[in-house]
C-alpha cells in the first residue's frame, strides 16, 4: 500500500505553523507572483498559505529524493549569518557541497576560473599537511595561513565539486539572486525557499515559506536532510 504523503515526508501544517514558516514579509515587499501562495494577512504583514507550502514542499521532497537515488550533486546556499551553520551541516551530513559565505560571482558561469582557485587551495592544504612550509620563516608561514584562511572561506564548501551541481537549494532567492541568476544560465535546477517579496517562477521547485527565521529555515532543512539521507541509505 502507498505512504500517505504524511507518512512519506512527515509534513504536518501545525508543526510548520509553530516552526513560523507562514510569515511572510510587510505587504509592501510582496512580490506580485506570490499572492496565489498567500493566506491573509496580519498586522501588514502578509501570512503564507500553509496548505499550499506543504503541497509545493512535497513536490520538491520528491525531486530531491529521486535526484539523490540518481546520484546527483546538490549544492545548499544560504549565506544570511543567522543560518550558515544549519546550512553547513546539512550539506556536509548529506555529503553536498555548499556556499555559506559570499556568493563568488562566476562560481557557475566562470566554472574553470573557480576551479583554479579551488585547486590552489588544495594544493596549499597539501603542502602544509606535508611540511613543506616549514622551510619558510614565521612570517611567511604567518601569510600563508591567512591565506588558506581566506580561499578556505570563499571556497571550503565547493572544495570537492569537479563540475557544475546538478541542483541548487537556495535558502533566499532575493539575498542569493546571483546564484539563482547563474544556475538558470547554466541549466542547473533550482530548489528554494520562496518568501512573500521573491519571484517564485524563478525557482523549478520553490517553497514558500519564511527565509528569515532560523526555525522555518530549520524545519526545511531538517526534512530535506531526512529524504537525502533516506534515498541515500536505499542506494547504499
Amino acid at each position: 500500500m502507498e505512504k500517505t504523503k504524511k507518512e512519506e515526508f512527515g509534513l504536518d501544517v501545525e508543526e510548520m505553523a509553530k516552526a513560523g514558516l507562514h510569515f511572510g514579509h510587510r505587504i509592501s515587499k510582496t512580490h506580485p507572483k506570490m499572492l496565489p501562495f498567500i493566506f491573509g494577512m496580519r498586522n501588514t504583514i502578509h501570512i503564507i498559505d500553509l496548505e499550499k507550502t506543504k503541497e509545493k514542499f512535497i513536490e520538491a521532497l520528491k525531486f530531491l529524493r529521486e535526484a539523490t537515488l540518481e546520484k546527483k550533486v546538490i549544492l545548499f546556499v544560504g549565506t544570511k549569518p543567522q543560518i550558515r551553520d544549519l546550512v553547513k551541516q546539512t550539506a556536509i551530513e548529506t555529503q553536498n557541497p555548499y556556499v555559506v559565505y559570499r556568493w563568488i560571482g562566476g562560481t557557475f558561469t566562470n566554472f574553470p576560473e573557480i576551479k583554479k582557485r579551488v585547486d590552489y587551495l588544495r594544493e596549499l592544504e597539501r603542502k602544509k599537511e606535508a611540511g613543506e612550509f616549514e622551510k619558510y620563516t614565521k612570517k611567511e608561514r604567518m601569510e600563508i595561513e591567512e591565506e588558506i584562511e581566506k580561499l578556505e572561506r570563499k571556497f571550503g564548501g565547493i572544495k570537492n565539486l569537479e563540475k557544475l551541481p546538478d541542483i541548487i537549494f537556495v535558502c533566499d532567492m532575493v539575498k542569493n539572486k546571483l546564484a539563482v541568476d547563474e544556475a538558470k544560465r547554466k541549466g542547473v535546477k533550482i530548489v528554494a525557499i520562496s518568501d512573500t517579496n521573491a519571484d517564485p517562477s524563478l525557482a523549478d521547485y520553490p517553497i514558500p515559506a519564511n527565509d528569515d527565521a532560523v526555525s522555518s529555515v530549520k524545519y526545511i532543512l531538517e526534512k530535506v536532510k531526512e529524504v537525502i539521507l533516506s534515498a541515500k541509505g536505499k542506494n547504499g
